[in-house]
């Protein structure tokens, strides 16, 4: 993902009947939400797992596309997953990146829960890793992968955390949680080289699989996490921005930064180009961003267990 002051006009491109529709359906859905969230029982969300799955990732090494540690991993989402969503499947797609450019086919992997129920919550992370530290402040180190402790692991273990809960506690409401591969592979300057697995995604999703709102989390292990509300989210999905920052609050998760945070360019992009009004959860304030730095002992269970009671939450109160 890259900070940008450009993406945050993407969303006015959309056709304007199909957004006013949109938000007036998710408007009714999540005034529907805050009805039904006092007497809703919702699982507890066990950030010590979560931070298992956090390590698991990280001992399988960098998951950079094309690696062998990408393919490792991919086998290992796969598996946790299929022991807990009624269907998993893989996206395959060809993702083009690096100078000189080369090709290497790159999965999403798609996890849903009750998927006989219409309405649907997209929840989603991206899991590899950056093939280059080219942030590092040692030259030396910037052709060496990334292990993405925080930048790619921390998002996908609350989400197998959140998968884990889904599978013993029925949620009132149909749940996908997508994995995007690729989206970490760009480069700067050009714009349309991240997010790819997002892309594709977006792209190919069938109507009837459209869901009523998002949430992407990335980088949101951080040890000193702190979440502003995205710019490109509050443009074009501000009622689940504001939907989640009120849980949030209840629930004293102090990360959620009432403060507005800048235009990130990330996969939620490619959703809000299609309708589907996703929002970005991220901490992009991180020193050991796109370094090899980026190790477990920079994150926190804490962080990813207020993350992970906000989900929670926003499902199990639906």
């Amino acid at each position: 993902m890259i900070n940008t002051q450009a993406t945050h006009n993407l969303p006015k491109r959309m056709d304007h009947t199909r957004t006013v529709a949109a938000s007036l359906l998710l408007l009714a859905c999540i005034a529907a939400l805050s009805f039904a969230s006092a007497g809703a029982k919702v699982p507890k969300f066990d950030s010590g797992k979560a931070f298992a799955f956090l390590l698991k990732q990280c001992e399988i090494g960098p998951r950079n596309p094309g690696s062998q540690g990408h393919l490792k991993c991919r086998d290992y989402l796969v598996a946790t997953l299929s022991q807990y969503a009624d269907k998993v499947t893989t996206q395959p797609f060809p993702l083009r990146f690096g100078r000189p450019e080369q090709t290497v086919e790159a999965y999403n992997i798609i996890a849903r829960f009750q998927p006989e129920k219409k309405e649907r919550i997209l929840l989603c992370a991206h899991w590899d890793t950056r093939p280059w530290a080219d942030e590092d402040p040692d030259p030396k180190n910037h052709d060496t992968p990334v292990l993405g402790a925080n930048d790619g692991a921390s998002g996908v273990a609350v989400l197998l955390e959140v998968a884990r809960l889904l599978h013993d506690h029925k949620a009132p409401v149909g749940v996908d949680i997508v994995l995007f591969d690729g989206e970490d592979a760009g480069t700067s300057g050009s714009m349309n080289s991240w997010a790819q697995g997002a892309q594709y995604f977006a792209r190919n999703l069938a109507p009837k699989d459209r869901p009523v709102f998002g949430v992407l989390i990335d980088m949101i292990g951080d040890a000193d996490l702190a979440i502003l509300k995205e710019a490109n989210s509050m443009a074009a999905a501000r009622p689940v921005v504001e939907k989640v920052w009120k849980i949030a609050q209840d629930l004293g998760c102090t990360a959620f930064k009432p403060e507005l945070g800048s235009s990130i360019m990330d996969d939620h992009i490619p959703l809000l180009q299609v309708g589907i009004p996703c929002i970005d959860l991220i901490d992009l304030d991180y020193p050991y961003w796109h370094t090899v730095a980026d190790t477990p002992d920079k994150c926190s269970a804490a962080s990813l267990d207020q993350v992970g009671r906000v989900l929670v939450h926003l499902v199990y109160t639906y």
